[in-house]
Order: C-alpha cells, then sequence, then structure tokens
C-alpha cells in the first residue's frame, strides 16, 4: 500500500532499481569500456530527449549490454562508436525514440512555415 502511494508521487521504484542496477554494471566495467559507457550515458541523459520511463530503463539497459559484450569481447572502443562518437549515440538512442515533447514544436514549426509561405504567395 505505502510503496503504491510513494510510486503515485516519485514513479515506479522498480525502473529506479533496474536504473541503478545498470548504472552499477556500467560502473563495474574495466577501463576504457567504463569511461566510454558513462560519457555516452551521460551524454544520452542530455541528448536523448527521451522521458519515458520504460523506454529510458530499457535503453541504459541495452547501454550497459552494449559495453559489457565489448569488453568481453576486447572490441576497441573507437570500433564500437566510429569516427563519430556524438552521432553513434544518437543514432543509439533514435532506436528508442517514441513520441518526444519536441514533436508538437516541429509539426507547429512546419505548419508556420507552410502558413508563411501560403502568405507570401496571396
Amino acid at each position: 500500500m505505502a510503496a503504491k502511494w510513494i510510486e503515485t508521487l516519485t514513479g515506479s521504484l522498480e525502473q529506479k532499481k533496474q536504473y541503478r542496477a545498470d548504472r552499477a554494471r556500467i560502473a563495474g566495467l574495466a577501463d576504457p569500456y567504463r569511461t566510454a559507457a558513462q560519457a555516452m550515458h551521460r551524454y544520452l541523459m542530455y541528448a536523448g530527449g527521451i522521458t519515458d520511463g520504460d523506454t529510458l530503463v530499457t535503453m541504459f539497459g541495452d547501454l550497459a549490454d552494449l559495453w559489457e559484450r565489448a569488453a568481453v569481447d576486447g572490441t576497441p572502443v573507437r570500433e564500437i562508436v566510429g569516427d563519430d562518437p556524438v552521432d553513434f549515440a544518437e543514432s543509439f538512442a533514435k532506436a528508442y525514440l517514441g513520441k518526444q515533447w519536441i514533436d508538437a514544436e516541429r509539426a507547429r514549426f512546419v505548419r508556420a512555415i507552410d502558413e508563411a509561405e501560403r502568405g507570401a504567395e496571396s
């Protein structure tokens, strides 16, 4: 009963537990994988644009899987992220995108440009 009430205020406790577990998995990696994974995690928190808790938990679980697999295989970091780590991280995040807060603004921007163009034609 109390857990349900707390979750109403704070969000899913199970998601928080899974998120912390995935962060611990990343923190447990050997370098350079830990450093790369933590940097990517940080970047995704700022640039990912995902606000849905289920999606975030899934994405960060997959991020931990990715870097754990790379560490086991001994894959060089650059072989994973390529020459453009930003592009890699953003492409990774796009795989998890659902509806984003910016979608409404994009649609509004397109409508405004269309209306401006129609106004210029008349």
